[in-house]
């Protein structure tokens, strides 16, 4: 029997994309850590449209191929998340090659003559790379997913130095200046997309966030100056999702104070391990902070683009 023609996705689909991402999990990293409710934030994106910018094949009733699509950029600039299962590398052309003309189009109606499409896959994927290579598209960034064990008796609080506050994002103004720190922080970054304040909420799943594992950073003389953003809701592990000083602040140990500051707080709750990801080529020094602070390679992901016109 031949795959099912694919369809669009819906909400209701969560529970099955989860269970193929985790089988895909298995294959690539030895160990499932895609949780639902990630899944589902992913399918509320609100500059995606399910109707027309994602794709389910299914084969025997089993889903096979996920694809989703979004656009941050307002201009040339989409992302796709493209998931195969070894077996089904046919399938998954037909819904890359689907995802790829919905890109242009989608750039397109930006005013952009062309899309410059990005997508995440791991060192070891799934997906089969020589057909990807074969459509021209190829690899332009690696990042890592770095992991810490972490212990209560060992991970105490840190002592902050003179000179320097640390205080939780306990109110809205606290929020809207994380905001301001991570896209300053982040502007000269690979691949960053500016976003106003309500996309990025949306865009950190601001809605099951634990404001109270959200940390700013500052000094006497420079004011606030970084932050901190982490999250409990991952089975898998604690998980660090964005740390950035500014860049006239940097060097001035900010960054380790709020690394140690994280792993104290995750080990006091309950946890034994940390994770967070990283820009391998991240010209701020972050991959040499993190191997000082005892963190490990998980396993490495790829930038891969193409360029359609």
């Amino acid at each position: 029997m031949s795959p099912a023609e694919p369809r669009s996705a819906t909400l209701a689909d969560a529970p099955a994309i989860t269970e193929l991402l985790n089988e895909i999990d298995r294959i690539e990293i030895g160990r499932p850590e895609t949780d639902q409710h990630t899944v589902e934030a992913d399918l509320k994106h609100p500059r995606t449209d399910l109707e027309r910018d994602s794709w389910l094949a299914f084969d025997g009733g089993r889903l096979v191929v996920y694809g989703l699509l979004w656009d941050e950029s307002g201009g040339e600039r989409v992302d796709i998340d493209h998931y195969v299962l070894p077996d089904h590398q046919r399938t998954g052309l037909r819904v890359l090659a689907a995802m790829e003309a919905r890109a242009l189009d989608r750039a397109r109606a930006n005013g952009a003559a062309r899309a410059v499409v990005h997508l995440h896959l791991a060192a070891r994927p799934t997906t089969d790379t020589e057909l990807l290579t074969a459509r021209g598209w190829c690899i332009v960034r690696r990042h890592q997913v770095l992991r810490r064990a972490v212990d209560p008796m060992r991970d105490l609080p840190p002592d902050v130095p003179g000179g320097v506050r640390l205080r939780a994002c306990a109110t809205e103004a606290d929020r809207v200046r994380v905001y301001e720190l991570y896209q300053k922080a982040f502007a000269d970054h690979f691949d960053f997309q500016p976003r106003d304040y309500r996309l990025w909420l949306n865009d950190i799943h601001a809605e099951r966030l634990d404001w109270s594992l959200v940390w700013i950073a500052g000094t006497d003389d420079a004011g606030d100056a970084g932050f901190l953003l982490a999250r409990d809701d991952r089975e898998a592990m604690g998980w660090i999702r964005s740390i950035g000083v500014l860049r006239e602040a940097r060097g001035r140990g900010l960054g380790a104070l709020l690394l140690r500051h994280a792993f104290a707080h995750f080990a006091a709750r309950g946890r034994d391990t940390v994770g967070l990801g990283v820009d391998t080529e991240n010209a701020t020094g972050a991959p040499r902070l993190y191997a000082r602070n005892g963190m490990t390679v998980h396993y490495a992901v790829d930038t891969w683009e193409a360029v359609i016109a």
